[in-house]
């Protein structure tokens, strides 16, 4: 999708030779690891992001699984994990977050939001005006320190977990922004400079508190009590 080029038509192939790929070739991990991370037809090497791709939503969605059992939350949480590892693999690689991602997960996460909320739809509604507006504002004042794409997928992200968890999710996301920003400054992995792919992070901090936002909300408030 970041290349703009259809997911459903022509079918799997090769990115290299263009052959077709077969059912044995499309097993997560597993066939990444029987063809010793190589195309069976060319011998091209095959990127570890696929398999890693693959393991980390695999336990991502056991990890959402084991949180809220068989409920409707669940599956809202298995379409954000869904959404949030393929911006997270296209933002780290393109520096891009497509629109027609959001747009394809948008009206799902809509409908289901409207019949399940949290609590009230105004929980969704302010998360996504201040996740979009916070992030528009910080865009304007840095004058494109912060990608539009970053804007829409936090506005998004607001409606889906809702507000106050978009707090905790914010407050994740800088910290560990700062935290992996740090170190790849401190070993000269980046320049100064150097603009890093915050939509991972926004990711990271957004499924954290869409888990535990309302544990660690009713946490902090009974301590300022």
């Amino acid at each position: 999708m970041p290349m703009k080029q259809s997911i459903v038509n022509p079918p799997s192939q090769c990115p290299h030779c263009g052959t077709r790929l077969k059912a044995r070739d499309l097993i997560p991990v597993v066939s990444w690891l029987l063809s010793r991370a190589k195309c069976r037809h060319c011998s091209t090497a095959v990127s570890p992001v696929y398999p890693l791709g693959e393991l980390a939503t695999g336990l991502l969605f056991l990890w959402m699984y084991l949180t809220f059992g068989i409920t409707w939350e669940t599956l809202i949480g298995l379409l954000l994990i869904s959404m949030t590892v393929i911006i997270t693999v296209s933002d780290l690689k393109y520096m891009l977050i497509p629109n027609r991602i959001l747009l394809a997960f948008a009206p799902l996460f809509i409908i289901l939001r409207c019949i399940f909320p949290i609590e009230s739809i105004w929980q969704h509604l302010w998360g996504a005006l201040i996740g979009g507006g916070f992030l528009l504002l910080v865009a304007i004042v840095t004058k494109g320190g912060m990608g539009m794409g970053d804007v829409k997928l936090f506005m998004l992200l607001g409606w889906i977990i809702g507000f106050p968890n978009l707090i905790p999710a914010f407050i994740l996301a800088c910290l560990a922004g700062t935290i992996v920003g740090g170190g790849l400054l401190l070993f000269r992995i980046v320049q100064r400079k150097q603009p890093i792919p915050f939509g991972p992070f926004l990711a990271l901090g957004t499924l954290l508190a869409f888990a535990y936002g309302s544990d660690w909300i009713d946490f902090y408030l009974s301590i300022l009590k």
